[in-house]
């Protein structure tokens, strides 16, 4: 995939004036930005932000449940609950800070990073929280699991080689095979498979790039002055969303798969937007809004007074889904 040229991107800003694409219809942006910004200023007012603190959320692989990790009962716990925020139960219970859970392609696994053994590991337990299963053994920190679509490889942040910082690596479910994939030592949030298994989405210091898993080289969609994180992939790897810094505070974009076309899809009036997963069928988005971003950005985690949303994207319609 070619690098996005400056060109390139003037041409998509001038697109971006005149249209785009929404919900199967060419929308004005001024009437799509008008229906979302008023969508996240009825929802913000409605409900504000949680004192639940909940955060990281991830989709069932049928879209109907819910995954994240809450900090309701005092300490980093994985919950899930329905897709409408009801049925809501803690899956651990531990002293210990565990986060980032994520489901496996067959919905009935869930991978999270905890470090209830003294250090930061990945593990896998069953969708109800049972036969729970340390997946690595090293004395590094590994954090922030996701699953290919296949089912076959984990994708995760680590130190293991970077004492300044983590880097992304894959490897098989059972831990081996470990595979490095970013250098440097300056990779946060967490690596996303695309639908098609071709191409993996990781944040690298304030730039979204992906890896391509055929050639094994790296892409970088980012360029000065922009910035961007938490790249989540659309349901037929086209399109990313992701979050950006503005003036305002961290809103959400969307933009192609190159890196073109990118344009604001969510600006809520106050709070910062992270952690967003696009669903299973494309037409909605979850997110965790929080009220600044605190602690280690290298490790997504819920902070005091998160609150996830369900992002409607025909409508712009928002739900808070934290109670």
């Amino acid at each position: 995939m070619a690098a996005p040229t400056p060109s390139r991107r003037a041409t998509d800003r001038a697109a971006l004036r005149r249209g785009r694409f929404l919900g199967g219809q060419l929308v004005p942006v001024t009437v799509t930005m008008f229906l979302v910004a008023l969508g996240a200023l009825v929802g913000w007012r409605l409900f504000g932000v949680s004192s639940s603190s909940d955060g990281t959320p991830s989709w069932s692989p049928d879209g109907r449940r819910i995954v994240f990790t809450s900090l309701r009962n005092g300490q980093a716990d994985v919950f899930v609950m329905n897709v409408d925020g009801t049925a809501r139960e803690a899956i651990t219970e531990t002293q210990s800070d565990e986060g980032a859970p994520a489901f496996a392609p067959d919905g009935q696994r869930v991978a999270f990073d905890s470090d209830r053994d003294g250090n930061f590991e990945i593990y896998i337990m069953a969708a109800n929280g049972g036969d729970v299963r340390r997946v690595t053994q090293h004395p590094g920190r590994d954090l922030s699991p996701s699953w290919s679509h296949d089912g076959k490889r984990i994708a995760f942040l680590s130190d293991r080689d970077s004492p300044q910082g983590l880097d992304v690596y894959t490897m098989n479910t059972d831990g081996s095979g470990v595979e490095r994939i970013t250098p440097g030592g300056n990779a946060r949030g967490v690596p996303q498979f695309s639908p098609d298994d071709r191409w993996l989405a990781v944040t690298v210091g304030d730039e979204v790039q992906i890896f391509e898993n055929t050639t094994r080289t790296l892409h970088r969609l980012m360029f000065t002055p922009e910035n961007g994180s938490d790249p989540t992939w659309s349901a037929d790897s086209r399109e990313l969303a992701f979050s950006r810094t503005t003036n305002g505070g961290i809103d959400l974009f969307t933009m192609r798969a190159d890196g073109t076309d990118q344009k604001r899809l969510v600006s809520m009036p106050a709070g910062n937007v992270r952690d967003q997963r696009w669903s299973p069928n494309g037409a909605e988005m979850l997110f965790a809004l929080s009220p600044g971003r605190t602690g280690d950005r290298t490790r997504p985690r819920p902070v005091k007074g998160g609150a996830i949303y369900l992002l409607e994207l025909s409508t712009g319609k928002l739900t808070r889904l934290s109670r």
